[in-house]
């Protein structure tokens, strides 16, 4: 199996599978003297842990990282970092009947159909687990960005559950966040709306009881980004976003600044007002605000299964950390890119 890298000079490499002996990442490309934040580290993992909230999974997994290589006297060296979190809430019985019997809508099927030899425990390397590895990465990538640009901010939040949505005039809370460097995890299901946030849980209780599931959207903003990321032709800044972002595992749409409402826009309109680029143009960041929008489909675990709790009803509150870790990769990459554009 290969495809498991990612990155072109900040690279890390992803390995272990859901209930494996551990998941681990190796980060390679990462210059010395980053100072390393073990809390920051904690708290990423934490965000995407499962079992924080009750409509989440019941998967219990405390998800404590350790730092096998690359860090020394609180900064990195240079040399490739090695992290580990070991798997201690595995539960193999949970799993037997895949087995034989592929769960609809899953890739137990696809996969085993590719590699023949399957790991069906939790689905093996296709589990939502998997993305703990990018959130290791990506909170190192997180580190570098801070130190070249201090006031770098991004964050991920849902805006939609189901027909719960956050209306464009709602946003203000979210500005108000953002601007005080305020994750949205600390509101429920990390939608950024006092009276909604309320009705989306008891949606997602209602969910989880009944064994449904449902889909998310979920909103990313990344602000102060230098001018001019992005290595055209191949490697453009909004190649490179959606292609981490799309490897996520149900994630099934995905729009930059306006992107799909810009059908009913006429060019003398949609050209007047920059924040329609989204941040990005001509495949470069214009120092601008990126803003993308993506949609995750209804999890595939339903009735009876998604009933026994070791399944998450919706993928977008648990998608947030994961999802700003993909953009923090990305973004550190190019960063280092872009020290060989010119002499």
């Amino acid at each position: 199996m290969s495809a498991n890298t990612f990155g072109h000079v900040f690279k890390f490499h992803s390995f272990g599978e859901s209930h494996g002996k551990a998941m681990g990442v190796v980060i390679e490309g990462c210059p010395s003297g980053v100072p390393f934040s073990l809390d920051l580290l904690k708290r990423e993992l934490n965000r995407r842990r499962p079992g924080r909230w009750p409509w989440t999974s019941s998967r219990v997994e405390p998800d404590e990282p350790e730092i096998l290589s690359g860090v020394y006297e609180g900064k990195t060296l240079g040399t490739p970092i090695a992290m580990l979190v070991f798997n201690k809430g595995a539960c193999v019985e949970d799993y037997k009947s895949i087995k034989v019997t592929a769960r609809k809508g899953h890739a137990d099927d696809l996969w085993k159909g590719k590699f023949k030899h399957f790991d069906y425990r939790g689905g093996g390397r296709s589990s939502g687990r998997e993305t703990l590895s990018r959130v290791l990465a990506g909170c190192v990538a997180r580190m570098l960005i801070q130190e070249l640009h201090k006031d770098f901010k991004v964050m991920a939040f849902v805006r939609q559950i189901g027909d719960i949505a956050l209306e464009p005039t709602e946003l203000d809370v979210v500005e108000d966040i953002f601007e005080k460097n305020i994750l949205s995890d600390e509101y429920p299901a990390c939608f950024p709306h006092k009276k909604k946030s309320k009705q989306v849980v008891d949606l997602l209780m209602k969910s989880k009881e009944e064994g449904e599931s449902l889909s998310s959207l979920v909103e990313l903003w990344i602000d102060n980004v230098p001018k001019f990321l992005g290595q055209p032709v191949f490697w453009k800044m909004k190649s490179d976003l959606t292609k981490a972002l799309m490897s996520l595992g149900a994630l099934s749409g995905l729009e930059i600044g306006s992107g799909f409402s810009s059908l009913k826009t006429k060019g003398t309109e949609f050209h007047n007002h920059s924040e329609n680029y989204g941040g990005i143009r001509g495949g470069l960041t214009t120092g601008d605000r990126v803003v993308i929008r993506m949609v995750f489909k209804p999890p595939s675990s339903l009735g009876s299964i998604a009933k026994k709790g070791r399944h998450d009803p919706c993928i977008g509150p648990r998608a947030v950390s994961i999802v700003e870790s993909m953009a923090c990769l990305v973004i550190a990459d190019h960063l280092l890119l872009k020290r060989l554009d010119q002499i």
